[in-house]
């Protein structure tokens, strides 16, 4: 038996055992996302011992991998063959191919090139009761019906270990340039709006204190032709201040001071520029509205208030909020969910782990 096939072999009779036991168990790669989410419990499953590359062939735009890869290794991998995710996953340190997955975030071009479980052609996993399952497969006529492969994207390991996946990369750009507009944040929002309605190559956009900055990629003209167009001026290092908002080591990510919580507030990209109790950083179009505040002054019932205030906000904008990095997480992580939808939620759960050992807690207390 191969290193590999002994190391699923080791994984099916500890998951076996844990489910006979009730022993929770918490999945770890490269631990860059322990941060997000509810709560970690249960001990600690570490699943970067099954890494490395299945399969890529350069010319099927398709590659398949081990979930302890190594995001840095496949995003090189990919550089060498001139091709990238293009959903542009923060790696925030040592991350995983399997937490880029289970996280389920997405960087500055997810807008115009698609998000995570957008690009999950297939998976392999290990569900609660030891067992491997398939879904999906490694060419896009094979992903058909309810697509599983996409549903674990976001899940947070909370239905299963994700062994592997198969995924849909792109060609890099030939050129990319960087512009900055300075604007209000009223002039931002229809600007960038205006601007997706349009046949531009536009690939990112980001506000903040005053300026627009928005990227172009595709074609040497078509990239020329969109800057003669809308003006602005360059910016020299237009990659280090996209690799900044990427990995969130931006000034507006950097500054953490004693209280402060990062909310991620995902709403159409029309929604207003309203005054939601803190400093913003805006991307995807206006679509995700970052935001630094303290809510509710260290008081409980304040900080309730003001998360039902922002969520219902939100919400009325046809999206969430999600605090995202906060030492105090009482108020709830994710946005709470409808009794159908939460049904459907503790259905799923009970389908891929029965026994609820995977991840308890990570998405929403009590399952």
């Amino acid at each position: 038996m191969s290193e590999a096939g002994e190391t699923l072999a080791a994984w099916r009779e500890r998951v076996r055992r844990a489910s006979e036991t009730k022993t929770l168990l918490r999945l770890v790669g490269g631990g860059s996302k322990d941060f997000y989410g509810q709560e970690l419990a249960g001990e600690a499953f570490d699943t970067t011992a099954y890494a490395g590359i299945i399969d890529y062939d350069p010319t099927e735009l398709v590659i398949t991998l081990r979930c302890g890869t190594p995001l840095t290794e496949v995003e090189q991998t990919l550089d060498d063959a001139g091709q990238m995710l293009a959903f542009e996953p923060p790696r925030f340190g040592a991350a995983t191919l399997g937490g880029c997955i289970a996280a389920g975030l997405s960087g500055p071009r997810r807008p115009y090139a698609g998000a995570v479980r957008d690009v999950v052609l297939g998976v392999r996993m290990l569900d609660g009761r030891g067992t491997e399952l398939s879904f999906g497969g490694r060419v896009m006529k094979n992903v058909a019906g309810f697509d599983v492969s996409r549903l674990v994207a976001g899940s947070l390991g909370t239905l299963g270990i994700i062994l592997e996946a198969s995924l849909k990369c792109l060609p890099k750009p030939r050129v990319e340039m960087t512009r900055v507009f300075e604007l209000s944040a009223d002039q931002a929002v229809q600007s960038v709006n205006e601007w997706g309605g349009q046949p531009l190559p536009l690939s990112a956009t980001c506000y903040y204190q005053g300026r627009l900055y928005a990227r172009f990629s595709g074609a040497a003209s078509a990239v020329d032709a969109a800057v003669r167009r809308l003006g602005g001026w360059p910016m020299q290092d237009g990659e280090s201040f996209w690799t900044s908002v990427r990995e969130q080591t931006h000034e507006f990510f950097s500054r953490r001071e004693p209280g402060t919580q990062f909310w991620r507030v995902s709403v159409r990209p029309t929604a207003p520029y309203d005054n939601l109790g803190g400093e913003q950083l805006v991307e995807w179009g206006g679509g995700l509205r970052w935001l630094r505040a303290t809510m509710g002054s260290f008081d409980a019932a304040g900080a309730q208030a003001d998360a039902t205030r922002l969520r219902t906000w939100a919400r009325q904008h046809g999206g969430h909020a999600t605090l995202f990095r906060s030492a105090d997480k009482s108020v709830g992580v994710f946005q709470p969910l409808g009794a159908p939808m939460l049904a459907l939620q503790r259905r799923l759960k009970a389908v891929f782990d029965p026994a609820g050992i995977f991840n308890p807690g990570r998405l929403y207390t009590g399952f």
